[in-house]
């Protein structure tokens, strides 16, 4: 079943807002059975809105907008399409009577500009947004649907969930998509398809294999059109049971699982606990292990060493060392690690000494050196890292690095 997903405003044209939403949308709509044919961002004007839905695409059954919703003037979508499906807007005292509940939660009081989210098209089916005050809205016109969607991305997640995907799949009777993801880390995307290609190509003609690469780590999703989920699964596992052989080391965990979230498992298991001493990812290893609810059971917290004075001061790094290998060296991360660990009496500690970048390399230490160590009650390891030019990039690659080598030690 064909679908289009345009996203409305003028933030997303001119990047000052990520357009999350169409990502989001898509994938949604492909696991109920729905094949997104066209993405589109337009801005809040009523003949764009009015020329995306004249000129969708050919066979297409399905139009989702998102934005253009808000209580403001410049929010254009409710009326454009009022006028296009020739229905005129009405008060709607169920919608108004929610949002006065939603605003007497929070306190506020209900302005005459609020009020107006309360007119909605008399001939459309309304969604109801229970953690907005915008309400979602269906039309049909011949054989094609268009639902209008809030843009404020956990308000437009809630009505795709609660509401607009049950009602598609009733109405067009889909055959939903099946997956599961193997999370793997610690080998390029072209590398892992050598390694996998001869499984690739023997999978059956109904199942479809996605490489998904992320800051070093590559998700291998695994679909299958088989429309009963109980075999849909069960044969998508059995093929993963074939390629685990050829990508062991690899592996790490399966479907939205994250690299921090099985470090903490492990940790838990073994009843360990961890700390880190960061300077070149500034906390943001820290910030991975603590979005994990329950993270403080292992956890015990951080020394951010971005200057020389608090890595030997706290740390006890050397001032030797420093003086003779500089702060990004093997000597000097593992004494943070080291330090760390004893500082706040754990069983392992992660240490990041690098340069991020965009400045700050030189010849024998360009931009994306990077040291990590791990520090256990036994021995202390460290590699060297040679990334690229984005300090972005370099901090989330380090600490995704520094986790996945204290998986390896953890399974060991």
């Amino acid at each position: 079943m064909q679908s289009e997903i345009i996203n409305i405003g003028d933030e997303l044209l001119i990047g000052q807002v990520i357009n999350s939403n169409a990502a989001k949308m898509g994938q949604m709509l492909i696991q109920g059975g729905f094949t997104t044919r066209r993405m589109i961002t337009i801005s809040d004007d009523k003949e764009d809105i009015l020329a995306s839905i004249e000129n969708r695409l050919p066979d297409t059954k399905v139009l989702i907008f998102s934005g253009g919703l808000g209580p403001t003037r410049d929010d254009l979508t409710k009326n454009v399409l009022a006028e296009y499906f020739d229905t005129e807007l009405v008060f709607n005292q169920e919608a108004y009577d929610d949002i006065v509940a939603l605003f007497a939660q929070r306190n506020f009081k209900v302005t005459p500009t609020n009020q107006e989210q309360a007119y909605l098209p008399q001939d459309c089916i309304t969604l109801p947004n229970k953690v907005g005050t915008a309400r979602g809205m269906w039309f049909e016109k011949k054989d094609l649907i268009v639902i209008s969607l809030p843009g404020v991305p956990f308000e437009m997640i809630h009505l795709m969930e609660e509401q607009v995907m049950p009602r598609l799949v009733a109405h067009f009777s889909t055959k939903p998509l099946h997956y599961r993801t193997m999370m793997t880390i610690g080998i390029g995307e072209s590398f892992l398809a050598d390694k996998i290609e001869a499984w690739e190509l023997g999978l059956p003609q109904d199942m479809s294999l996605a490489y998904l690469p992320h800051y070093g780590a590559v998700r291998l999703r695994l679909s299958c059109t088989d429309p009963h989920p109980e075999s849909s699964i069960k044969r998508i596992n059995a093929e993963l049971a074939k390629v685990v052989p050829l990508i062991s080391e690899y592996i790490y965990g399966y479907d939205e699982e994250s690299l921090q979230e099985v470090v903490g498992k492990l940790l838990l298991k073994r009843q360990q606990t961890l700390a880190t001493a960061e300077s070149c990812t500034g906390g943001y290893i820290s910030h991975l292990i603590t979005s994990v609810s329950g993270s403080s059971a292992y956890y015990k917290g951080s020394v951010i060493a971005y200057d020389n004075d608090v890595k030997k001061n706290l740390l006890e790094v050397s001032s030797d060392n420093l003086e003779q290998y500089g702060a990004v060296s093997e000597a000097v991360v593992k004494q943070m690690a080291e330090g760390a660990r004893k500082i706040l009496k754990t069983d392992f500690a992660i240490a990041t000494s690098g340069i991020a970048g965009p400045e700050g390399g030189t010849d024998e230490k360009p931009v994306g050196t990077i040291w990590i160590a791990v520090a256990t009650p036994d021995t202390c390891i460290a590699e060297k890292f040679q990334l690229g030019d984005h300090r972005g990039r370099n901090i989330e690659r380090s600490a995704t690095l520094g986790l996945n080598m204290l998986r390896k030690m953890l399974i060991q």
